[in-house]
Formats: C-alpha cells, structure tokens, sequence
C-alpha cells in the first residue's frame, strides 16, 4: 500500500476528523477565556487591589541599555495563564460531568428496559371464549 494512500485513510478517518475540529474548537474557546480573564475578570481584580494591572506586573532583572530590551520576569501574564487554565479546566471539567451524567442516565433506562419482564399479552374476548369452547369440547370427548 502506498504511502499517500495510507495517509488518506488515516486522516479521512472519523476520529482524526473529530479530533481536528476538538483541537480547532478548543483553540479558540482558549481565546475567549483569555480574553475574559484579561479584559473582564482581571481589570475589577486589580482595582480591588489597588488599580493594579496584572499584566503589567513584573521584575525588572536588568533595565534596558541602549538598543537591548528590559529583562523581566512577567509573572502578572503568569498569574493570568493560571488563571485562563482554571477557568479552562473548570469548563472541561463541567462538561464531561454533564456527558457522564447523560451516559449514565441512558445506561440506566437501558438497564430498566432489560430488567422489566414483558408483559404477558392479555388474551382478546374472541380467544377466551375459543378456549373455553376447546376445554368444554376436550372434557366431552
């Protein structure tokens, strides 16, 4: 088997689709937490602190020289990615206990389905009265 040929049946695959458009999804749903961490969350934060911008907060190790740029360590953007994660991890996490839940609660209506005995069928007037006819003609003979 070729080479592209192989490549072809891997990637139209429908779990390597699904896994592409999970990645594409996830990629941007990490954009809009970012963005509300920084633009929603963080600004009210750091006015309660004192009007501190998060982003902003930072170590200087060596000042800029000439045409060489700041050192610093950035832990305000740190404390924001921790932040992005959390909010992030909260959400996955919501979302598979809301799967799981789902799953589970059709395991148990398939579980109760199986369980149930079937109902026995209720024999129609016209069959009763075939059988009462078929014992009296049985005890005649």
């Amino acid at each position: 088997m070729s080479l592209i040929k192989e490549f072809r049946e891997f990637a139209l695959r429908g779990n390597v689709i699904d896994l592409a458009v999970g990645v594409v999804i996830g990629a941007a749903f990490g954009k809009i937490v970012s963005s509300l961490v920084a633009d929603v969350i963080m600004p009210p934060i750091g006015l309660a602190v004192g009007g501190v911008n998060f982003a902003d907060l930072a170590i200087v190790l060596r000042a800029a020289i000439e045409d060489q740029p700041e050192v610093v360590i950035a832990y305000g953007k740190f404390l924001q990615t921790i932040i992005d994660f959390i909010i992030i991890a909260f959400a996955v996490m919501m979302g598979v206990k809301a799967i799981n839940k789902l799953q589970n609660m059709r395991k148990k209506e398939e579980a109760q389905a199986a369980a149930e005995p079937a109902a026995e069928p209720v024999p129609s007037d016209e069959v009763k009265l075939l059988s009462e006819i078929r014992d009296l003609l049985k005890r005649e003979s």
